[in-house]
């Protein structure tokens, strides 16, 4: 299985669309340079889709892979007529999310963005179905999601849900529902397109003087774990694995609010055990070395991690989106956060009320893949399917690196 390739700043001028025998890197195999800040215009919000009172948006100052050229005045927030703009919605057990973006010269460039926990796989895991109160928040959700999807017009889009729904008894149900009410077609991926596209979406962070890489994506119902194996300014995908263990599940399992060493141990333990046999297929085979020359995750575990570690005063992707962290001071980031209280880490900007009783079960099966896998360095990525899924469907389209439409 490889993905397509995904375009980014830091990675300089793509060189050409992702094809059937790897992801490409960037054309000098370096990184470092951080991806340009849009720039704001007096009134841009003028131009922007009405809001909902309830709604949730990402901060403005996100931007993903893909973002204008340095130099570049952006078009973003404004539609241009003619243009196409993609859209990429994805609905896990944890977040519903939604990007919107144009095709420019350095790959993308994104124009709208929602994220909102809606907890959708809330409970699944004892009952074995989705609650009456996850489907409703939902559905709230993706109400927003269809009116930015109606106001920007996007004909090319795909959207996908994930773990919550694979395991739900009435996952079939839901995916109804939401057709019948809001008319947002849902496509429930399997588990091996989820991999890819997680894959898909964080490549452009991939070290140019790597030769091996783990990829891992903390869900909220489910882990994926990749091993690619870069080489000749291509990836490839030789093999992966999707462990049923995600910051909802393993917090359901073993408790969220109140974790000692006993119960996160309980954890690691859990954890260890699903990722073993991928673990030892890996350490067994000719072509492997048993340590990759870097870590990439992509996940709001290793993203709130990396903003602790900061020390952030409030998140800030622009600062966690790429940065390097090591493998010992992962760790003692999981201690501080093992000797809080609940209060104490819902208290803390980088995770909040909402995140306070999922962040240690993220951290046990961090720890554990570091366990596994003691690279010396992680790299994080705050991104990850979204990224996937635009890049996919504008290279089917033959737009991706296309440059922007100017009016």
């Amino acid at each position: 299985m490889v993905a397509p390739w995904n375009g980014c700043l830091c990675w300089g001028q793509v060189r050409a669309a992702g094809d059937l025998t790897g992801g490409i890197l960037g054309a000098d195999g370096k990184t470092g340079a951080k991806p340009a800040k849009p720039r704001r215009r007096h009134g841009w919000h003028l131009r922007r889709p009405p809001r909902r009172r309830d709604e949730a948006v990402e901060p403005d100052s996100k931007v993903v892979s893909g973002t204008a050229a340095v130099g570049k005045t952006s078009a973003r927030f404004r539609k241009i007529p003619g243009e196409t703009i993609y859209g990429a919605l994805d609905l896990g057990t944890n977040n519903c999310r939604l990007l919107l973006a144009r095709p420019a010269e350095t790959g993308f460039e994104v124009v709208d963005a929602f994220s909102r926990i809606v907890r959708l796989g809330e409970g699944v895991s004892q009952t074995g179905e989705i609650s009456q109160g996850a489907i409703e928040r939902t559905i709230k959700a993706l109400r927003v999601c269809s009116n930015k999807l109606k106001w920007w017009n996007v004909e090319r889009c795909r959207l996908i849900a994930t773990e919550a729904c694979r395991m739900a008894a009435n996952g079939e149900e839901f995916i109804e529902q939401t057709r019948a009410e809001i008319g947002l077609d849902l496509e429930v991926i399997d588990r091996e397109t989820e991999a890819g596209l997680a894959a898909a979406g964080a490549s452009p962070l991939i070290c140019g003087k790597a030769k091996s890489v783990v990829v891992f994506d903390i869900g909220g119902g489910s882990t994926e774990i990749l091993w690619l194996n870069v080489g000749g300014g291509r990836y490839k995908i030789s093999d992966w694995t999707s462990i049923p263990a995600g910051v909802v599940t393993i917090a359901e399992k073993f408790g969220g609010k109140q974790v000692n060493s006993e119960s996160f141990a309980a954890m690691r333990a859990h954890v260890a055990e699903l990722a073993q046999p991928f673990a030892h297929r890996m350490r067994n085979g000719s072509e492997h070395n048993p340590v990759p020359d870097h870590l990439l995750g992509t996940s709001g575990t290793v993203t709130t991690v990396c903003g602790i570690h900061m020390n952030l005063r409030r998140y800030d992707r622009a600062r966690v989106d790429g940065a390097w962290i090591m493998g010992a001071e992962v760790g003692a980031v999981t201690n501080d956060l093992l000797s809080m209280t609940y209060e104490q880490r819902a208290s803390s900007p980088c995770v909040g009320p909402e995140r306070a009783d999922l962040v240690l079960a993220g951290c046990a099966i961090l720890e554990e893949i570091r366990n596994i896998w003691p690279a010396d360095r992680i790299r994080v990525a705050d991104r990850g399917l979204r990224e996937g899924i635009l890049t996919s469907l504008m290279n089917e389209d033959g737009n991706y690196a296309r440059p922007t439409q100017t009016e």
